[in-house]
């Protein structure tokens, strides 16, 4: 079982991550160990979800390595992030899964995924 998925991100981005993490998707921030805390970033837990996001000083956004998210009602997850200016990016190449890609507002890939019926 996994228990988190940790992205990247630059320094001093925490408050634009709780816009996006927080606002757009709906994820609680959760604290973090104050002996991590000093590093900066953030955690963000729900809908089944955990991700840590890290500050990295040379900082690159993941543009292929990506978490695979598993969420119900699919279409409501993209209107939330197309109504809020991110890219939707729908195919049909994983079979028995609709999913579509999108990015957090530092270019990290995210997917979407919902079992078909």
């Amino acid at each position: 079982m996994l228990h988190h998925v940790l992205l990247a991100c630059p320094p001093g981005s925490e408050p634009v991550l709780r816009d996006f993490y927080e606002g757009v998707l709906g994820l609680a921030e959760i604290p973090k160990p104050p002996a991590l805390a000093t590093r900066g970033g953030c955690w963000f837990r729900g809908h089944g979800i955990e991700l840590h996001l890290g500050v990295e000083d040379d900082f690159r956004p993941a543009r292929k390595a990506h978490p695979g998210l598993l969420v119900r009602d699919l279409d409501e997850w993209a209107r939330r992030l197309g109504e809020a200016g991110y890219p939707v990016d729908f195919d049909d190449d994983f079979p028995g899964m609709r999913r579509f890609h999108s990015e957090d507002p530092h270019g990290n890939r995210l997917e979407f995924l919902e079992p078909l019926p």
